[in-house]
Order: structure tokens, then C-alpha cells, then sequence
């Protein structure tokens, strides 16, 4: 059954928009990544559905509660990292009446995704076997089981932007980071596993302090762990932001200027000093630090301590200090710049994942979001409830209706 067409892709064309569609071949077709195939199994309000795609960008309608920020979800498992609302695995099942967990049933989440080598086949859920109580993520590359989250990295690259995140310059450090890391990704596959290899380490630490367990040779060990992997985050994170901020200070349409810095120890140790001599000082200051980590929790120092700083460049301003809709406006600058540095350098850009971005734009800046993404040839999922703020894309984009867990393709 196709749902009714919202749009005749030609009242409100303007000569501009035409001309774009008509001189623009769409790099989806060739070198660019794009999801041809989604499926999802027993995830979120799902029971099972199938989105088939071609490389347009995707336009997902519908109400409140409908599904549409739950399938964005789902894409963004197909990438490094926790997803799109870092739940846990857990919460990923389908709830039946009564908010209970579907039992006989495990999440999965399957893609058809097209690269530059070609078509691949993306698949991960929860394990089934739940083994000991302990909740674990299975992942599947071409029909074989992976160990990493690495593997899929070097596929899939996605980037979103959510209502959640409208106040992120003002929000912990932890947020920004977060989202600095998700950049890297996309240019460093690795870099998330020594994000992982970061963290185990530092809750081992904290957990060893914690339990007055002060064995030098053990937390010695873990630190210099800590150490290594600090100053490899560090010089990925230092690597990005540079090249990103070059870009970050052209503006496209209506978009602003974004400042960009980073703060943190390691980070500026590496301006002073060669990586090995930074390694050796992160090991000295949590040596020192044990008695005061062991009260506290965490580390004094290391890579959980960055910060990216952000400001309005025309104005001079921080962007913590900017209004919530510049707030916006920055952080899709910031996006779109990394994704036209990823399709310079990798050859393809990252999947754009847009959750309710368009309501909370004004025409001027929802333009130059349609303009960028239609000129970079990217595959951008865009939420709403409104099809008519969707209208001026006219046939360059695909929609899909959703409604009580299912999906309708317009015709």
C-alpha cells in the first residue's frame, strides 16, 4: 500500500533548486555510501520491518511515538559506538503491553550497505544467550561474526544531530567529547577501540583504588595503558580539530563561522613536547594522584579530560553564551564541514542522520542544510512531522510514512 504523495516535485521549484537537480549526478551511485536495505527486528515499537532505499536522502513522517527516532537509532548501531541515545542493550527490546521486554525474542538490526568497494552486508543484536546475566552485542560482517566494532567502523561512518543535543556547548564536557570522538571516527576507525581500551583500564584503576588495593606493578600497568592510549586520543582528537576547524571557518549559505579548540592536558602537552616525554608525564601525575583518585574516583589527568571549545567566529562569541537556535546552527555548521572534509579526504561522506532537525530551523538555514547535503551527494535521514517542510527537496528525496509500527513508502 503507497502512501499519497505530498509533493509534485514542481510547485515552489525554484530556477536554483532545478538547476542543482538537473547538473548534479548523484555520487550514491558510485562512491558514495548509502543504506540500500534496513531491517529491524524486535527493536524499540517494531515487531519487524524493511525500509528499501535508493541513495537519495530519506525523509521519515510521522507523529509523535510513531518510530522515526527509533529507526534512526537503528543506523546509527551500524556505526562505532553506543547509538544514537547510548542506551542499553537491554532497552533496545521491544516492549509489549505492560512495558515489558519481548522474552523469546532478541533485537536485531540487519543493513545492505553500499561503499566504494562495493556492497556490504551489516548486521548486530542483542546476544541471545545472555550468559551469567551479562548483557552482550553480537555483530556480523557479510554473514561472518566479528569481535570489533572496529570492522564496522571502516564501513560505516554516521553522524547525527538530535533534539538532545541542542544545548550541548552548554552541557559537560562529556557530551562534546562524545560527539568530537563520533567525528573521529569517521577518519580513524581505530580510534574507538582506543577509546575502549581507555576506559577498561581507567575503571580498573578506579576500581583498584578503590578497593585499597595499591599493588605498584598492577596500577602501574593499567597507567601506563591510561598513558599510551591517552596520547594516541590525543593526537587523533588534536589531528581532526585542526583540519576541521580550517573548514569549520568557511561559511556555506546561511550557516555561521564555528571557532574551534581544544582543552585538555594532553593535548597541549603535545604543542611542548614529543608524544614519548608526554606518555612519561601522564604516567608521573597519576602515579601522584592515587591517594586523591582513590577518594574521588576517576583520574586527575588523561583523555577523559578534554574539552572542545566552540564559538561563533563573526561575532567572537562562545557558543555556550549563543542563543539555543545559534546554538543549532553552529553545531550544523560544525557538521556539515566534517562532512565535506570526510568526502574530500576519504572520498565519501559519513551517513547523516537528522532527528527533527528541519522544525527547529528558519527557512534560511533550512536552505542551506537541503543545499549542502543535496550538493555533497550525501545520504541524509531527516525526521518530521511536517511534510511541508520537506516540500522545496521535491523528488530528491525519498519519503516514508510511519504509523503503528509500520512503514509506508510513498509512491
Amino acid at each position: 500500500m503507497a502512501a499519497t504523495a505530498c509533493h509534485d516535485g514542481k510547485s515552489g521549484d525554484s530556477r536554483r533548486e532545478r538547476k542543482v537537480r538537473a547538473d548534479r549526478p548523484w555520487p550514491g551511485r558510485g562512491r558514495a555510501l548509502w543504506l540500500e536495505r534496513l531491517t529491524v527486528t524486535a527493536f524499540r515499537n517494531f515487531a519487524q520491518t524493511e525500509l528499501r532505499c535508493d541513495a537519495r536522502p530519506v525523509v521519515l513522517l510521522g507523529g509523535n511515538g510513531s518510530g522515526k527516532t527509533n529507526l534512526l537509532e537503528a543506523i546509527s548501531l551500524l556505526a562505532p559506538g553506543r547509538g544514537l541515545r547510548r542506551a542499553r542493550l537491554g532497552d533496545l527490546s521491544r516492549r509489549k503491553p505492560g512495558n515489558e521486554a519481548e522474552g523469546d525474542r532478541a533485537w536485531a538490526v540487519a543493513a545492505r550497505v553500499h561503499t566504494p568497494e562495493g556492497p556490504r552486508e551489516l548486521g548486530t543484536g542483542l546476544d541471545p544467550a545472555n550468559e551469567a546475566g551479562r548483557e552482550r552485542r553480537l555483530l556480523k560482517l557479510d554473514g561472518e561474526f566479528v569481535s570489533s566494532q572496529q570492522a564496522f567502523g571502516e564501513i560505516v561512518s554516521a553522524v547525527w544531530v538530535a533534539p538532545h543535543m541542542d544545548r550541548i556547548f552548554q552541557e559537560s564536557p562529556s557530551s562534546r567529547r562524545r560527539f568530537l570522538d563520533r567525528l573521529v571516527y569517521g577518519f580513524d576507525p581505530a580510534h574507538a577501540g582506543r577509546i575502549a581500551a581507555y576506559e577498561h583500564a581507567m575503571r580498573e584503576r578506579s576500581r583498584l583504588l578503590r578497593e585499597q588495593r595499591r599493588d605498584p606493578s598492577w596500577l602501574g600497568g593499567l597507567e601506563r595503558t591510561m598513558a599510551e592510549k591517552a596520547v594516541a586520543i590525543a593526537a587523533a582528537r588534536r589531528s581532526l580539530v585542526s583540519r576541521l576547524a580550517a573548514a569549520c571557518e568557511e561559511t556555506h549559505g546561511a550557516f555561521p563561522a564555528v571557532g574551534l579548540a581544544l582543552v585538555g592536558d594532553a593535548e597541549s602537552w603535545l604543542d611542548e613536547m614529543p608524544a614519548v616525554q608526554v606518555e612519561e608525564r601522564l604516567l608521573r601525575r597519576l602515579e601522584e594522584s592515587r591517594p586523591a583518585d582513590g577518594e574521588t574516583g576517576g583520574a586527575a589527568c588523561g583523555a577523559h579530560r578534554c574539552d572542545l571549545a566552540a564559538s561563533d567566529l563573526e561575532r567572537d562569541m562562545p557558543a555556550a553564551f549563543c542563543s539555543t537556535g545559534e546554538q543549532k546552527a553552529l553545531l550544523l555548521s560544525l557538521v556539515m564541514a566534517h562532512t565535506r572534509l570526510l568526502s574530500l579526504e576519504r572520498g565519501t561522506g559519513p551517513l547523516l542522520l537528522l532527528d527533527e532537525v528541519a522544525a527547529h530551523l528558519d527557512a534560511g538555514l533550512r536552505e542551506a542544510l537541503y543545499a549542502s547535503i543535496l550538493d555533497l551527494g550525501v545520504q541524509a535521514w531527516m525526521s518530521g512531522t511536517d511534510s511541508g517542510l520537506f516540500s522545496a527537496l521535491g523528488p530528491d528525496v525519498q519519503r516514508f510514512h510511519l504509523r503503528e509500527g509500520l512503514v509506508l513508502r510513498e509512491a
